[in-house]
């Protein structure tokens, strides 16, 4: 019932001991690495600022009906009825739109309010800034004849 175990002689247990001691050696973080610049760099890539630490809006702690706060709306610009007139007038939807009339074709209900309020518009600006269409109004009436005229015809 004896096993046969093979003894190790000193000089194999010393080899196996110093191999040990190398694994060892080698195990962990290297020296000095709190002041080495590599790992300082991986740090601050790491950390990004987060842009909603340190604001510095008031804020109300109690609601009341005066906001402290103001909320930053566009404004909107006034124009002349000059300005507004040229804007309607380079209006490529109203284009559009206004060449499918020619076309006759059928507009949608939403497309003939949008051309109907341009086309007022376009209506009071003239009238404001004094402009008379002219070119209307001639093809509407018919041409007036002399009574001199009539007897040369006839």
């Amino acid at each position: 019932m004896l096993k046969n175990k093979s003894k190790k002689n000193r000089q194999e247990i010393n080899e196996e001991s110093r191999e040990l001691k190398r694994k060892r050696k080698h195990k962990g973080l290297p020296s000095g690495s709190r002041f080495n610049g590599k790992q300082n760099n991986k740090k601050t890539l790491n950390i990004i600022k987060d842009p909603r630490i340190g604001s510095k809006k008031p804020i109300s702690l109690v609601q009341t009906d005066d906001p402290i706060i103001k909320v930053n709306q566009p404004k909107k610009v006034k124009l002349t009825p000059e300005q507004e007139l040229d804007q309607l007038e380079n209006d490529t939807k109203l284009d559009h739109l206004l060449d499918l009339v020619e076309q006759g074709k059928t507009l949608t209900n939403e497309q003939q309010s949008y051309l109907d309020n341009k086309l007022d518009r376009i209506d009071q600006l003239m009238k404001q800034l004094g402009y008379e269409d002219n070119d209307f109004d001639d093809e509407l009436e018919e041409p007036k004849e002399d009574i001199v005229s009539l007897l040369k015809r006839n």
